[in-house]
């Protein structure tokens, strides 16, 4: 069938480019460093042609990082498989606690779909950097259950630039459903991961497709008073190593203290969704089938570390949860969201 046009938040019509699969994170984030730094460059030197110049998906010149535009377009692959997952799958439940069966969790569905969300992010007329760019938040709508031996359909796209006391902030989107479903209907899986670019800033009026409104961002650090655990998580130092062998993301601030280093952590951290799929891990079997998962991200884990989670059953119909992670030692909030029914 032919997928209809996804729309944005704000009822922009994007263009469906189709994608011959589901791209490796290793060659993108190679692009992805090279975009960068060409953006740096032109936001250095503007005035000479050579480094300030970027270039378009069709391969023309343009101005790095001169237009905060996000692009009108949505990638899309169909025809993904996923019988040939499940020794993959179950090394993912086990290494996030989640029982092992041939259900795909929610975080394992972003796992799958994170590499088109991330190609978009590195084409030539994106026009932010993809390194040093900061994950704030995440919002998963999960509408039924995805198992072992569907086929589905993936789209991805990038919308909702909007400023930030800090820079400017974005949403990439990313959407699953069973190939062959009505692309009308909702998706069977759609999550929103929220980006922050800090030192970027949009004109007063802001670019096409977004809010106009400025927004704190997580991570707050308003004091507070951790609440009883109900956990805790002893994390070693190869955590986000044995992460970044199921998911592909080989950041180096998650692999090893001395790569971490170079980008100004004291060790090696956490990825930030192997901490929320933990919790989401924690909540368990009382999530149901159809939920929304939320999540903020405040400071990170290092690595070795322990992180004491509460998770706090809803208090007006007990269906949803609320969870919290923190160091404390410290007292620092290292993650909190919610599980609510859908």
């Amino acid at each position: 069938m032919t997928a209809a046009p996804p729309r944005t938040a704000d009822g922009r019509e994007l263009r469906v480019e189709t994608q011959p699969g589901l791209p490796g994170l290793g060659g993108l984030y190679a692009r992805g460093a090279a975009a960068s730094g060409r953006i740096a460059a032109g936001r250095a030197l503007p005035s000479l042609p050579v480094v300030g110049e970027g270039r378009s998906p069709d391969g023309q010149p343009g101005t790095a990082g001169s237009d905060l535009s996000l692009p009108d377009v949505a990638y899309r692959v169909s025809g993904v498989g996923t019988d040939d997952l499940e020794r993959h799958l179950h090394d993912y439940q086990r290494l996030l606690h989640e029982p092992v069966s041939s259900t795909l969790p929610a975080g394992y569905l972003h796992v799958l779909a994170f590499p088109l969300g991330t190609a978009v992010m590195v084409r030539g007329d994106f026009p932010l950097p993809l390194l040093g760019m900061v994950h704030v938040a995440n919002r998963v709508d999960v509408r039924g259950p995805v198992v072992l031996g569907d086929v589905l359909d993936v789209r991805a796209w990038a919308e909702n630039l909007r400023p930030h006391r800090r820079g400017v902030q974005l949403d990439l989107v990313a959407e699953v459903r069973h190939d062959g479903a009505d692309a009308s209907t909702p998706p069977v899986w759609r999550g929103v991961s929220t980006y922050l670019a800090k030192g970027f800033e949009l004109p007063a009026e802001g670019p096409p497709g977004s809010s106009g409104s400025a927004s704190s961002g997580s991570g707050s650090s308003d004091e507070w008073t951790p609440p009883l655990p109900t956990g805790r998580w002893t994390l070693g130092p190869e955590t986000g190593r044995a992460y970044a062998a199921l998911s592909g993301d080989r950041n180096p601030i998650h692999m090893s203290a001395l790569s971490a280093k170079a980008f100004g952590f004291p060790r090696a951290i956490a990825h930030g969704m192997y901490t929320a799929a933990r919790a989401l891990a924690d909540v368990g079997p009382g999530r149901g089938d159809a939920y929304r998962w939320t999540v903020e991200f405040g400071k990170p884990v290092l690595l070795p570390g322990t992180v004491d989670v509460a998770i706090t059953p809803g208090e007006k119909d007990g269906s949803g949860y609320s969870y919290v992670g923190w160091n404390a030692r410290k007292g620092l909030r290292h993650l909190s969201g919610g599980v609510t029914r859908l």
